[in-house]
């Protein structure tokens, strides 16, 4: 047990208030310094924080203070802002996706290694008991051998809620690299690491129209695909489908489900830290629900930050950049087989994180560093 770890935020935009309400008053970290490129955000986030100073981005990168920048910019911005930190000799813990291109986001890893500091990356919703407790009930052998799964996410498009949702229209964004994270890395943590990937993609409208906020009703241009499917192959065999679509108005399709020789899982929505979790086992009659067993109970955004803070040099941060990179490079190697019309083979591979026992809210909330 130690004084709290350090911690300054770049980015304080809408995603930033469910990070702070886990964070700031948390033993495990002290929030230091914020900086965002609007200064008022800045000092009125600071004003909220005790303890914390409002401060630019260059001035929080170069304080000595800071240990760990966490890095909630557009994902535009990611690979600059984490590699400002890494260079400075800081950890960092980064909003998903890991970078908006490979290239960038296997620098980041690697300049993270060569400096000898950690990269951890969202999402961390998957180590909540939704998806730990499904991943439980796989290597328990509830289903059997896993043989194959489903994730689904459709959405009209995010301009309908956010005031300024240019960024998902833009290189970067979309749903896949957007939403892809969530159920990617649910995947990976339920059946394993991906080796290759078939993709297909469209983009049918050429602009949105923004439906809440102080710029109502004006257009924004879509740069980036707006639908993207296709199958995941995994390390063992298991074959994965995948669409991700701002292109949709509802689903009745499950978010992921896990079939295998003995049975099926119904896997709650991977956005989401918990939710519950169903199984039909083979000659059954109706669904079952499987007991919450495993991950963080009520957890919420920013228990990445806290599970790596804390996990010390006993084991690798369960969301660390090595799973972000493996998403990563799964996500842009789908886009580039959509484009090529042909099988991608993955330049990564990645071993699956440690299981999370199942921890009481009261408990990963009194964590000390």
């Amino acid at each position: 047990m130690g004084d709290p770890h350090r911690v300054g935020v770049v980015g304080l935009g809408v995603i930033s208030r469910a990070y702070l309400d886990t964070l700031a008053n948390h033993p495990a970290v002290d929030i230091v310094a914020v900086a965002d490129l609007d200064a008022s955000r800045s000092a009125a986030t600071a004003a909220g924080l005790p303890g914390a100073e409002a401060v630019s981005v260059e001035r929080l990168l170069d304080r000595p203070d800071v240990q760990t920048v966490l890095n909630l910019t557009i994902p535009a911005a990611h690979a600059e802002i984490s590699l400002g930190a890494i260079d400075a000799g800081k950890h960092v813990y980064v909003e998903k996706p890991l970078a908006a291109t490979l290239p960038d986001g296997r620098a980041t890893v690697e300049r993270a290694a060569a400096a000898g500091v950690r990269v951890g990356c969202a999402p961390d919703t998957v180590l909540g008991t939704g998806t730990q407790t499904a991943r439980a009930a796989i290597d328990g052998g509830l289903i059997g051998r896993p043989l194959s799964a489903s994730a689904v996410m459709v959405t009209p498009g995010h301009e309908r809620w956010h005031p300024h949702p240019d960024f998902y229209y833009a290189p970067g964004g979309g749903p896949l690299l957007d939403m892809g994270p969530y159920y990617i890395s649910a995947l990976v943590h339920l059946l394993g690491p991906v080796r290759a990937v078939h993709g297909a993609a469209s983009r049918l409208r050429p602009e949105r129209v923004i439906g809440s906020g102080p710029r109502l009703g004006q257009r924004v241009p879509v740069l980036v695909d707006t639908h993207v499917t296709g199958v995941l192959e995994h390390a063992d065999g298991a074959l994965s489908t995948l669409t991700t679509s701002f292109d949709g108005v509802a689903t009745t399709a499950a978010p992921i489900e896990v079939h295998g020789e003995t049975g099926t899982l119904a896997v709650p929505d991977p956005n989401y830290f918990d939710g519950e979790v169903r199984l039909f086992a083979l000659g059954g009659a109706e669904w079952q629900v499987v007991p919450p067993g495993a991950g963080y109970v009520d957890g919420s955004r920013g228990v990445g930050l806290i599970d790596a803070v804390t996990a010390g040099g006993r084991r690798p941060p369960r969301a660390g950049g090595d799973v972000a990179l493996h998403v990563l490079d799964t996500m842009t190697a789908l886009l580039r087989s959509a484009a090529e019309g042909r099988r991608i083979e993955l330049t990564t591979a990645v071993e699956r994180p440690p299981l999370v026992p199942l921890t009481p809210a009261e408990q990963w909330r009194a964590y000390r560093a």
